[in-house]
Formats: structure tokens, sequence, C-alpha cells
């Protein structure tokens, strides 16, 4: 008997766009897909506002809250337009556990039990509280390296039913360090070994990149805080605290001292942790490949003076990446200057390519 049932042997990828949502705010972008392969364009973004009081430690307690702050962007605050419902999200690396694993040659499924029954010596919390995954790094007749990431299933679980709500397939969930390592792989200057720093609002997170993230570490401090803390020591209001840090910075100005002490304190704990990461990745990694230098991404990493403080600090030379100088808009109208280095985490998430995730 003959059949009229047509079969499709080859699943045709949708697009998808990426979501990064932090500390009261989140922003997105989607790229077409076909131009992936050379200056990719962008054909929508956007970012709006939301209460803080939304989210809790990384963990999404309010979906409804931002679910509805997203809605409204998505009709009345797009820059074009987002064609699709699949999604790319990313989490809070402060609130991830990550660690480079050494382990002896194994199968598959002999490495999987490996690397769980290693997270378990080095993560705080019960393994089961956990979602856990790696990618290896390197591997040989006699050694397998892994980075593993895990994080606490609230906070992906709470991800998800954001997404449930606004009608969105979560096609994959990562990092927020894993979207800038995959814009920072674009950038022409990425061969070497190098340390992003991706300037949050309230974190600053911070990896050493070669080819893959091998090291990772947060400090606690980043746009809102410096703002907070020149408020605090030049007694003024948040409004005029923000204007200063945008406008003057760390950069020659009237106020320059009082500026600079008041962000030394939190500059010198992130100097201080990329030293720290410097070294283990030297003693682990260092002999062949040193890292060669500093590169600065999102909302935070504008601010004036700040990659001449952080060249001087690290002996290291710094240079500021603007995720916008990797894409073509065509005609659609770009953020400020101010504005473009927030959206350094939905671009990494919009590089993904549709063809590289599995159909779910």
């Amino acid at each position: 008997m003959g059949s009229t049932t047509k079969t499709n042997y080859f699943f045709k990828h949708k697009p998808l766009f990426g979501l990064d949502i932090g500390a009261g705010s989140l922003k997105v972008m989607q790229l077409d897909a076909e131009t992936l392969g050379a200056k990719p364009t962008i054909i929508g973004y956007g970012t709006t506002h939301f209460d803080r009081t939304a989210i809790d430690n990384g963990e999404i307690v309010q979906p409804e809250v931002v679910a509805k702050a997203m809605v409204a962007m998505f009709k009345d605050g797009l820059v074009g337009d987002i064609t699709t419902r699949r999604v790319a999200m990313a989490l809070p690396a402060y609130r991830t556990f990550t660690r480079a694993i050494s382990l002896s040659s194994l199968k598959p499924k002999e490495l999987a039990d490996a690397v769980q029954l290693e997270a378990e010596q080095y993560i705080p919390m019960p393994i089961e509280e956990l979602y856990l995954d790696y990618s290896i790094i390197r591997s040989d007749k006699e050694t397998t390296e892994v980075f593993a990431v895990a994080v606490p299933r609230k906070i992906v679980d709470s991800y998800l039913t954001l997404a449930r709500i606004l009608g969105l397939e979560a096609v994959l969930v990562e990092t927020t360090l894993g979207g800038c390592s995959r814009l920072f792989s674009v950038d022409k200057q990425s061969a070497g070994a190098s340390v992003i720093i991706d300037f949050g609002s309230q974190s600053s997170d911070i990896s050493i990149f070669d080819k893959t993230i091998l090291v990772t570490g947060t400090v606690q401090g980043g746009g809102a805080v410096f703002t907070s803390s020149i408020k605090s020591k030049l007694n003024v209001t948040q409004a005029e605290a923000n204007i200063i840090k945008n406008k003057y910075g760390l950069s020659l100005s009237k106020k320059q001292k009082e500026i600079k002490d008041a962000l030394t304190p939190t500059l010198d704990q992130i100097v201080k942790e990329i030293r720290r990461m410097i070294r283990y990745y030297d003693e682990r990694y260092g002999a062949d490949k040193p890292v060669t230098q500093v590169i600065t991404l999102g909302g935070g990493a504008n601010m004036p003076g700040l990659t001449e403080y952080m060249t001087e600090a690290l002996r290291l030379p710094v240079r500021h990446c603007e995720p916008w100088q990797y894409f073509s808009y065509k005609k659609l109208q770009i953020p400020s200057t101010a504005d473009k280095p927030m959206y350094a985490t939905a671009a990494g998430l919009a590089l993904i390519n549709p063809k590289e995730v599995l159909k779910s």
C-alpha cells in the first residue's frame, strides 16, 4: 500500500533571541540567523526595568512582575522586532559554582559520574539541589580535563517558570560569563589568553578565556555600587552621582581625588581577585600561554578613566569591548554610547547558532 504521509528528514532550525535578566532590568537581542557566519545583523533589541524585589539573590521570586515588564517592552519598547519565541537565557554567574577538574581518561558514562563525585567535594550544597553540567577542555590518552558548572535548581527553575508564563521556549540556559565569552570569541584579538571582566550592576564577573572559559570569579561590586559609593562620598543625590560617574568617572576633574577615594575599595577588590585568578591560571596553564590582555564588558565598563586605572593596577593592556562593533544594524536606531555596553551578554546569547541547539 502506498502512503500520502510526507516525512521531513531535515529539521529546519528556527531562530532564537538572547535574554539577559539583571538586578531590576532585562535586555533582549535577536540576530538574523542567516548572517551569523559573517558580520551578524541585529534585527531587534530592547531593554526595560522592573521592581528589583522581583529577584532575590538570583532567583526570580515574582515572575509575574518580570513578565509584565517584558510584555510591555515587546509591545512598545523594542527597536526593530523579535520574531521568535525561542529564547536563550543567561543566569547570574555569581550564583553558580564552577571549577576546572582533571580526571583520568574515562568512558562518557564514567566521566559523568566522576564529575559529579568531584563536584560533591567542592560545592557547599547538596548535589541533589543543583543542576550540574560540564564541557571537556582537553583530553588525551591519560587524562581528561573538564570545566564543570553547577547552579541551584530553584534559580534555573525560576527562569523556566518565567519562560512558561511568557509562552517562550527556553532552548538554552547558561551563565552570563558564557554569553560574554561567546561575544569576545568573535573579536579579532581573542586568540591569546585573556581576562574578561563583565561589569554588571551589582557584581563584576571575571573569567580567564582561552578558546573556552578556564577560570572564573566574582566580586560584589558593579555599576550601581560605583554610583552609591560616589553618592555617599560626595554627599549628592543618586541621580547626581550617576551623572558624575558617567561624565567624569576616574578621569581628570575637580572631584577626581574624591571620586577615586570612593571607588578604590571596590576596584581594589576586583584587582585582587584578578591577580588571584591569574596566579591560579599561571600555575595550571600559563607556562605555554600566559595572559596577555584584559577585556572589559558590561554596563559599568564605559566609566571614564576605568581602562587607565585597570591598566596601571594590573600592568597589563586593558581595552573596552563594545558589543555593537561586531554587528551590522542597517537602519535600526542604535543605543546611546552609555547604553551600548549593557547588551554584551544578550548579544553573546544571540550569537548562538540555532543549528547547534538540539530540537527539544
